[in-house]
């Protein structure tokens, strides 16, 4: 394919932040406008009933409003991913359900939850998602009029685990449906080391699923065709945090948070074969990553995340180019 192509930082601006810890975003294109997700919590990263999902519309990436926002009773919302699909556009959110005071998490209590809008402004829900209790539900793609999404859940919803210790036990499956709103299992595309999980189709529905791996495990890039009984896996050089996995031009670009001289950073590599090769590293530490994407020219696209390298935990948005 030639030498790898240069990516360039055009700006980097801080477009979100309420006060609140700001974090995990999301990022696509629906009837002509922008719109950008992410949890806002005033009570910090971890799980807390107080979290909601925050929806941000803008016409060209400059300008940002709130447009829509929820939250769900006794549960932590996070991780929020739209998926548009048919003529709507949904975003999706994964759940814990919050314990009392000295409870205990349990893998098996999540609950994905969505809501959805026909012409951007309207929003109905949330609702929960059927089919998907006892999965963390992450990114969602489309094919072949059908959705598909990741659900993060413990091998055979065994009893009794703290939380998400045990990684090994943790399985990521491919869960399908027709109207985005009820889901069936389809596939088991990580048996153990289950995670968070970014994924794509080709055209002629081949999936391509890059896997986070738990803390101290490389990431795992997973492929299939359908029906997508069987699978091929390879390890990574590392593991990615809050994988994002998209197609720009004719290679597959990967984005994430990894360590550089000790220090969690948010970069940009482009994935050749099962290596991954670094081409920008973006203001970024502490806490940070969870990108989105959005090409906007043939050599221009948005990229949002979430960082606290300047004091606050605020969502940003760079503006890049191919070189």
């Amino acid at each position: 394919m030639g030498p790898l192509p240069r990516i360039h930082v055009r700006s980097v601006r801080k477009v979100y932040d309420d006060g609140a810890h700001d974090a995990f975003t999301d990022l696509c294109r629906f009837r002509g406008q922008l719109y950008l997700a992410c949890r806002s919590c005033p009570d910090g990263h971890m799980v807390f009933a107080t979290s909601r999902i925050v929806v941000l519309v803008s016409p060209d990436g400059r300008a940002w409003e709130p447009v829509f926002s929820f939250s769900v009773p006794d549960r932590d919302t996070r991780d929020p991913h739209f998926l548009v699909f048919g003529d709507r556009l949904f975003v999706y959110t994964g759940t814990w359900l919050v314990p009392p005071p000295g409870g205990r998490r349990s893998l098996n209590e999540h609950l994905g939850y969505g809501a959805w809008t026909q012409d951007g402004r309207t929003w109905n829900g949330p609702i929960l998602l059927e089919g998907t209790y006892g999965h963390y539900v992450w990114r969602a793609a489309t094919w072949n009029g059908r959705a598909y999404l990741c659900g993060r859940r413990r091998r055979h919803f065994a009893a009794g685990i703290e939380a998400e210790s045990d990684p090994r036990s943790i399985a990521s499956a491919l869960l399908v449906s027709e109207d985005g709103l009820v889901w069936r299992f389809a596939a088991l595309f990580a048996a153990e080391n289950g995670d968070e999980t970014a994924f794509l189709f080709e055209p002629d529905g081949r999936l391509v699923a890059l896997v986070r791996g738990p803390s101290g495990r490389p990431a795992q890039l997973c492929c299939s065709r359908p029906p997508f009984a069987t699978w091929t896996r390879a390890d990574l050089d590392r593991n990615v945090g809050g994988p994002l996995l998209v197609r720009w031009g004719a290679r597959y670009l990967v984005g994430g948070r990894r360590t550089v001289d000790d220090q969690p950073r948010t970069v940009l590599s482009w994935l050749v074969g099962t290596e991954l090769v670094d081409v920008v590293e973006l203001p970024s530490g502490g806490d940070n990553s969870y990108p989105g994407f959005v090409q906007t020219g043939a050599a221009q696209a948005l990229l949002s995340y979430y960082s606290s390298h300047e004091g606050t935990t605020s969502v940003y948005l760079a503006e890049l180019s191919l070189g």
